[in-house]
């Protein structure tokens, strides 16, 4: 009974397996079809920054070469337009549009492309804007003043990282100000999506302004340079209000002594006494000794050697001592010199140095004894300034065949301002700002000089990068002596064109009056250069350049230019220039290649 009820039950089962399988099956197989491995994800209709916030917040990109199941590829298809409506927020936008469609790859069954367009819609913008700061901070103009130029601005797109940045600016701004107990009361936007608006409001409850403290000086493991000599580069007294910019200028004033391989300075208020701000300063000394060593060559003066050492700190006052030998076949200099830090008006260096020199090529003879003491400031962290005072004797002639050498001779005493700009971007290798160079210096007959003169000598240059694997330089020179007897003037105070430093394309000292194949040098000089170069990789590129120019005495320059490329590499330690260059007002004129080390300043 039992077997035969078994035996006739079991077809039927059989039967209705089979019949509530197949529909499982059939969806088995349709998912197996539906299966794909994504090749690319293209976004249109959004700005780099926007796309490049979808692509992050998209698990498809992500997907991007792996094999997925028809029911996960389906499930991301599904979930991308809210993910990429979330990542447009951030910038202001809530109302976007999202298609997202998936495309065949010809040939290729197995294969997707999807395609996401998007339209952000309109963007909220700023209606209403309530920022405050209470307590002491409420009456600091400097604080006012940022919170006068928050952003975003009544108007503004709301955009999420400009607010934060303009909530951290301000949150800075209170720190640098000594507002150490300041804290954030109110911090709430409000975004209407129906009316794409938002109102933002933010108070800041500053508490009472710290004052700067006394200042410990912490050398380790031993003291170098006496405490009162560092005493006086802090420009505060104990009580006045804190503000960064003290800190800022008493770790520059540190770092230019040069004297300290490490500087941390830490303000610490949690220990501060009736709020005012002790000022912890540890320093570790550098290398006593920095010793320079090099060769060189040059086709005017011949194979060489430089050598040099420099002693940071003499003793304990922050004496430093100087002393370099540049000898070359033809052209050698010996340069000694002595510098003592100074402090008062403006910090500097008063300086004494002195320099031999003796020069002997087929264009000059000429040797020279220069002394000059000099008082060098900061005026602020893009201007310098240098007085000095010179005293020159210089004996110079101009080689003509077979016959003795005319000698003429020369003293002169004279006084000499320098001023120096610079603002850049990075002083190795700028992309963005100028430097410039301006100095005047005179003498007078009778008061220790043979000749009445005046001069004035302005270089500047203008860097701009254009894009991020080219940079545009162009730079200018100037120069005029006021002079009646230019012929009495030595060779170190005239005007000369030509060379790597000038005209490319011309040797040294090649343009400019001339006796014969000699330069003489002139009271009037005018350069001007174009350069463009580009980069191939971080480290090497190309440039091609134009220059043009005179020395010249009376009212018209006698141009020459100069045309050429070059090669560059931006090393760690500052760029290397190749230069190939021609000049175009002599067709039979050779190319001149020079090299350069160094930054571009």
């Amino acid at each position: 009974m039992n077997e035969s009820q078994t035996g006739a039950a079991y077809p039927r089962d059989m039967r209705a397996t089979r019949l509530l399988c197949l529909p499982l099956l059939l969806l088995a197989a349709v998912a197996t079809a539906q299966a794909a491995t994504v090749v690319r994800v293209d976004i249109r209709g959004l700005d780099e920054p926007m796309a490049q916030n979808a692509r992050l917040a998209l698990p498809l990109v992500d997907a991007i070469g792996k094999d997925l199941s028809g029911r996960r590829l389906a499930l991301l298809l599904r979930e991308a337009p809210a993910q990429v409506r979330s990542a447009l927020e951030p910038f202001g936008y809530y109302s976007a549009q999202v298609d997202v469609q998936r495309l065949a790859v010809a040939g290729q069954p197995r294969q997707a492309a999807i395609r996401i367009d998007v339209d952000p819609g309109t963007p909220v913008r700023v209606r209403g804007e309530r920022i405050s700061i209470s307590g002491d901070g409420g009456d600091d103009t400097s604080l006012q003043r940022g919170v006068a130029a928050f952003r975003p601005a009544i108007g503004d797109v709301f955009d999420q990282g400009v607010y934060e940045a303009g909530k951290a600016r301000i949150a800075g701004q209170l720190a640098d100000r000594g507002y150490f107990d300041a804290a954030l009361a109110e911090h709430r936007v409000e975004v209407t999506r129906a009316e794409h608006a938002a109102d933002i409001a933010l108070a800041w409850r500053s508490g009472t302004r710290y004052a700067l403290g006394p200042v410990d000086f912490e050398q380790a493991p031993q003291a170098i340079i006496h405490e009162r000599v560092l005493d006086k580069l802090v420009d505060w007294m104990p009580g006045d209000p804190y503000q960064q910019d003290s800190i800022d200028r008493l770790r520059q004033s540190l770092m230019a002594l040069d004297y300290f391989s490490r500087i941390d300075i830490e303000p610490d208020p949690a220990n501060a006494v009736d709020h005012q701000v002790p000022v912890q300063v540890r320093l570790a000394p550098a290398k006593r000794s920095i010793y320079i060593a090099g060769v060189s060559y040059g086709t005017d003066s011949g194979p060489g050697v430089r050598l040099g050492v420099e002693r940071r700190y003499l003793n304990a006052r922050g004496h430093k001592a100087q002393a370099e030998l540049d000898y070359a076949q033809r052209r050698r200099t010996l340069t000694l010199q002595y510098r003592i830090p100074a402090f008062a008006w403006l910090d500097g260096w008063y300086t004494a140095s002195l320099q031999a020199a003796d020069e002997q090529t087929d264009y000059i003879d000429t040797r020279r004894v220069e002394f000059v003491a000099s008082r060098s400031g900061e005026v602020n962290m893009h201007l310098t300034a240098n007085v000095s005072l010179h005293v020159l004797r210089e004996r110079w002639a101009y080689p003509a065949q077979g016959l003795a050498p005319a000698w003429q001779y020369g003293t002169f005493t004279f006084p000499a301002l320098r001023a120096e700009y610079i603002d850049v971007d990075d002083r190795l290798y700028p992309r963005r700002g100028m430097s410039s160079s301006l100095e005047l210096r005179g003498g007078a007959k009778g008061a220790g000089s043979d000749a009445d003169f005046a001069q004035v000598h302005a270089r500047a240059s203008w860097f701009k990068g254009l894009g991020a694997d080219n940079r545009l330089i162009l730079r200018g020179e100037l120069g005029h002596t006021f002079t009646d007897a230019v012929v009495d003037l030595p060779p170190s105070l005239r005007f000369y064109a030509g060379g790597d430093r000038s005209i490319r394309g011309y040797d040294y000292r090649e343009v400019g009056p001339r006796l014969g194949t000699f330069g003489l040098g002139a009271n009037n000089l005018i350069t001007a250069s174009s350069e463009f170069e580009h980069y191939f990789t971080e480290q090497w590129g190309g440039a091609v350049f134009v220059d043009t120019g005179s020395a010249f005495n009376g009212r018209t320059p006698d141009w020459r230019t100069g045309v050429g490329i070059g090669l560059r590499w931006r090393s760690p330690v500052g760029p290397l220039r190749v230069d190939l260059a021609h000049g175009l007002d002599h067709p039979d004129a050779n190319f001149t290649l020079s090299l350069n080390f160094g930054a571009d300043l």
